[in-house]
């Protein structure tokens, strides 16, 4: 995993509105997850909240826009393609997100705050490891926590089921 870019203004916009995604995803019921995927020249290109209320635990945000994006970009246009993700991808997700190539990563909060904060608000725990992003997709780019948005995800799972 690369690590080391910081988190600039214009990725904590991007962030905000997956953090929005994860608020919208929450009032409707889902767990609370939003992701939003901007090509290279900054054009949001797609974005989606957990859809997991209709009993199919897969629906995620990261793994909607893998889909998406083997479908509509070139493998130029996805690893150019900066997913920002209201929580760092679970397994299955980081998996998607290196088989089709995209780029880099950026979250608000990370798997590991996420099963604390779970654990801490008496929800289940995940049926999924939390490995981190870049155990399962060596070198892709990864930057996250952000500070101020975590605490706004942290207070999305007190809010949660």
């Amino acid at each position: 995993m690369l690590t080391g870019m910081t988190i600039s203004d214009l990725d904590q916009q991007w962030l905000a509105r997956a953090v929005d995604l994860a608020e919208q995803a929450l009032a409707t019921g889902n767990d609370p997850y939003g992701s939003v995927l901007v090509a290279g020249d900054g054009t949001e290109l797609f974005a989606d909240h957990n859809r997991t209320a209709s009993g199919d635990d897969t629906r995620h945000p990261e793994f909607a826009i893998a889909r998406w994006a083997a479908e509509n970009l070139t493998p130029d246009g996805r690893a150019r393609a900066v997913v920002y993700t209201s929580g760092e991808h679970c397994p299955m997700c980081a998996a998607a997100h290196g088989w089709v190539g995209l780029g880099r990563i950026v979250y608000a909060a990370s798997s590991a705050q996420i099963t604390g904060w779970r654990s801490a608000f008496g929800h289940p725990p995940s049926p999924v490891a939390p490995i981190p992003v870049g155990d399962v997709v060596p070198g892709i780019q990864v930057d996250g926590p952000d500070e101020e948005l975590s605490a706004r995800v942290k207070s999305l799972f007190q809010q949660g089921r």
